[in-house]
């Protein structure tokens, strides 16, 4: 039992410490991503860490069968390397009960793993669906940046305001263009105007139309057959920036939940199953890998074979992703999908652990064996 939880101590000790640093390099990425986003006004500056938190889930799902392979490569090669492990060997603890312990932990990150793509990284991607629906929804009040030019929601005008109160969203000094209407014919085009206010507020109605009404202010137009220019002064001026609600948009398939992809027999639907299944497998098949490539002899040290072993997880992934476009492609059905890949990571895996082992050696004693001639010189 000492045994057992020091192996599965140092082994959960090294694969969460990997975990984080890489979450926190890949939530770094996409925050600077979502702050891009957010400074050219596609999203208001108070939803951007609701955006990052959101990205969470679907980071972690596929964050934690690397992180716990290499979480295994480090501790078990740090140990092989100060010869821990040649200890443990000579009071008896076999590679088969390193094994064991080692599955332990992959089941357990397997389980989290499958919470999370099966579960929370659909969920979240459903919510960001709908932050975004209703960012668009309510283009006319929430969009609004001060000291930014902004086309309105129905691409009818373009706003600029100097200040806005963050209470009862009311804006101050208000500069709108009119644009003229694309459709109406070049003879009768009268509609582009500039518009000046003191005081200005959004409006919505149940239908979802959203108008700017503007006070104390002054509209400048231009007549562009006649070429005549009026200013007309006015203490209430309506233009309307949000023609209805938007419509639903077609959810992708990573926001479609777990339970509705399972009765759909479509090519992308069942892609998707397996796609979200592969990571919790991939816990348990790259710990059948990661235990024998983590032998390292003293001599080479713990990092001797980090790199051929990240060369193979990376052939997993890569694989796992082409089966996955050739299912959604039509170019595989999906009863094969992605189950070759586990099954030829599961071959290596289990021909790894039988190489130099006693059981695997006596497998290989059993084996026909050539007969040799020697060629007479």
């Amino acid at each position: 039992m000492i045994v057992f939880r020091y192996l599965l101590k140092e082994v959960a000790k090294t694969q969460l410490a990997v975990f984080f640093v890489l979450m926190t390099i890949f939530i770094s990425n996409k925050f600077v991503r979502v702050l891009d986003d957010a400074s050219e006004g596609g999203i208001p500056g108070h939803l951007v860490m609701i955006f990052i938190g959101l990205k969470m889930p679907d980071l972690a799902g596929m964050l934690l069968p690397l992180s716990l392979f290499l979480g295994v490569l480090l501790a078990y090669g740090r140990i092989y390397a100060d010869s821990e492990m040649t200890v443990l060997h000579a009071c008896g603890v076999s590679e088969w009960y390193v094994v064991r312990v080692t599955l332990v932990l992959s089941f357990i990150t397997a389980i989290f793993t499958g919470l999370f793509t099966l579960y929370l990284a659909p969920m979240a991607s459903e919510y960001e669906y709908q932050v975004k629906e209703q960012l668009a929804a309510d283009s006319g009040i929430t969009a609004m940046v001060a000291g930014r030019f902004q086309k309105t929601g129905n691409k009818k005008a373009v706003v600029f305001i100097h200040d806005k109160d963050r209470n009862d969203n009311s804006l101050n000094k208000v500069f709108v263009a009119q644009l003229p209407n694309e459709t109406a014919d070049t003879e009768s085009v009268i509609n582009s105007s500039l518009v000046y206010a003191d005081k200005g507020r959004v409006e919505e109605e149940d239908s979802g139309l959203q108008r700017l009404i503007l006070e104390d202010g002054t509209r400048y137009q231009s007549d562009n057959g006649s070429g005549e220019f009026r200013a007309v002064s006015f203490d209430k001026y309506y233009i309307q920036i949000q023609d209805q609600k938007v419509e639903h948009k077609r959810r992708k398939i990573s926001a479609i939940a777990t339970g509705d992809l399972l009765v759909d027999d479509s090519q992308d639907a069942q892609a998707a199953i397996q796609w979200r299944l592969a990571f919790p497998l991939a816990c348990l098949i790259l710990t059948l890998v990661a235990v024998p490539l983590s032998v390292v002899n003293p001599r080479q040290g713990k990092f001797a074979k980090l790199l051929p072993a990240l060369m193979l997880f990376l052939a997993y992934f890569l694989l796992l992703t082409a089966m996955r476009s050739g299912v959604e492609g039509n170019a595989l059905p999906y009863y094969v999908g992605l189950w070759p890949v586990h099954l030829m990571a599961l071959v290596l895996g289990v021909s790894l652990l039988l190489k130099s082992r006693s059981s695997g050696m006596k497998l290989k004693a059993k084996l026909p064996k050539r007969k040799q001639t020697k060629r007479a010189k």
